[in-house]
């Protein structure tokens, strides 16, 4: 009964490994998504360490292979020292994860906030060339959100460039796809998206921290059954005389 259960646990943990050189791959995923996503969207945040969870989660990715490869061995030559070290490494990489989860709730909620102090100065900069960074990212957003100006089109009165152009009209990027030969003028309105950018970009940006929260909550779960899956076997080999008199003698056949 002893010899089936360690086996049973056994092959878990050697399932678990796969799993955790998927989630590796799955974990520099995201975390590639968010910094990417950051970058279209940098103009809005004035704090940098909005993306901590990403890097942490970027780290942790990376030692999953390590940790794979080392629970992978363990298992295999059925090493007390390797499994130690791989249920040592999994509850650091267990309690990092958490740090992710608490630091993921941090900066979601000052995302709106960072959005809310810096939105206006951008669209305040706004200069209309391709060549000017806030303008690409103003362009950027209201196109690929849907939106235009801050709270809704109208917006667009009050910053600088509107009242130097003199020609009534937003820019381009919020004039709606299904409608041909859009100038953005602010004579025909219904051609323009009607619905402002800040919070839809808030929303955005809380979406991309949930998927960080939500990948680092699903894989430290698998990682604490990783070290319970460990630490059984460890304590059946060396606690139990007929598991280790069966390891020595398969060992010397």
């Amino acid at each position: 009964m002893g010899q089936c259960g360690i086996t049973s646990s056994k092959t878990v943990l050697v399932f678990l490994n796969l799993i955790f050189w998927a989630a590796a791959g799955i974990l520099c995923y995201i975390g590639a998504y968010v910094f990417i996503t950051y970058d279209d969207y940098d103009h809005f945040f004035e704090d940098v360490y909005t993306l901590i969870p990403a890097v942490i989660i970027i780290a942790v990715g990376t030692l999953l292979f390590i940790i794979g490869l080392i629970g992978c061995c363990a298992t295999i030559r059925e090493s007390s020292c390797g499994l130690a070290t791989f249920a040592a490494i999994l509850l650091l990489v267990f309690a990092t994860e958490c740090v992710v989860v608490v630091l993921g709730y941090i900066y979601r909620a000052k995302v709106e906030d960072e959005v809310n102090h810096s939105i206006q100065k951008v669209y305040n900069e706004y200069n209309g060339t391709n060549s000017d960074a806030p303008s690409r990212a103003i362009d950027y957003v209201q196109r690929q959100l849907h939106c235009c100006g801050i709270h809704n089109y109208s917006d667009w009165r009050n910053t600088r460039w509107f009242k130097e152009s003199r020609n009534n009209s937003v820019p381009v990027s919020c004039c709606q796809p299904s409608i041909s030969n859009c100038t953005g003028t602010l004579a025909r309105p219904s051609e323009l998206y009607q619905e402002g950018c800040e919070a839809l970009v808030v929303k955005k940006l809380k979406e991309i921290m949930m998927y960080v929260i939500w990948a680092a909550l699903t894989f430290a779960s698998i990682q604490m059954l990783g070290m319970l899956c460990a630490c059984v076997v460890l304590c059946r080999r060396t606690h139990d005389p007929a598991y280790e008199l069966l390891v020595t003698t398969n060992s010397y056949a």
